[in-house]
């Protein structure tokens, strides 16, 4: 075989090897560009789904130490003091917060609270123990079919102003425990123990009677 020949070969053998010697290379950075362009979509999808979730303990029923901040209106997420809650009415509605981690545990409807001051010598001698300078918390969650307990209205019954469900017009006494005077609902609502934390009303033990409704509705 002539050189030519050899020379003609050789120059083949190393043009045809050429595409493979640079095909690594060019793979392996295209194979870099799209896996950073698939992490980067996969990031913008799970963003929203992440900032969706309810904190942590944001579910959970109120604790001791929990400070209490309103829950509607224009101070929203604000503390609630014992200056803060009108002498015979009417109500407001709160939501415990941990002090801790300031998450406010609004993932549960049945976490929401009313609080009313009364005067200490119309109460009775259990919810007196419970109150702070008259000061009283109950589940705003009717016992019997779960509807928000909304209205501070006079009685059917009485001439008392009481908590209402406006769903089926149960009405509960909080001067009393907050037992049923009137309405289809079963038992009372559900008490919550107060203390004073500094100027702020703090929880200060666990709901004592089961929240929520019976029946759905």
């Amino acid at each position: 075989m002539s050189c030519a020949s050899l020379n003609n070969n050789s120059s083949s053998s190393e043009s045809s090897a050429e595409p493979e010697v640079d095909a690594g290379p060019e793979q392996t950075r295209r194979t870099l560009l799209l896996g950073a362009l698939a992490t980067t979509a996969c990031l913008g999808c799970s963003t929203p789904a992440r900032a969706g979730e309810d904190p942590p303990g944001s579910d959970e029923r109120p604790q001791k130490g929990d400070l209490l901040v309103f829950s509607e209106g224009d101070r929203e997420g604000k503390l609630i003091t014992a200056a803060d809650v009108p002498p015979g009415g009417p109500p407001v509605h709160a939501w415990p917060k941990d002090p801790k981690t300031s998450v406010v545990r609004n993932a549960s409807r049945l976490n929401e609270i009313l609080i009313i001051r009364l005067d200490p010598a119309e109460l009775d001698e259990k919810t007196r123990a419970r109150a702070v300078d008259g000061i009283i918390a109950y589940s705003a969650i009717c016992s019997h079919a779960g509807c928000p307990v909304t209205a501070w209205v006079k009685s059917d019954v009485g001439d008392k102003d009481v908590f209402k469900c406006m769903c089926h017009n149960s009405e509960y006494d909080p001067r009393v425990g907050a037992q049923v005077v009137f309405g289809p609902a079963p038992r009372r609502l559900a008490a919550l123990p107060l203390e004073l934390a500094d100027t702020s009303l703090s929880v200060a033990g666990n709901f004592i009677g089961k929240v929520g409704g019976v029946q759905p509705g």
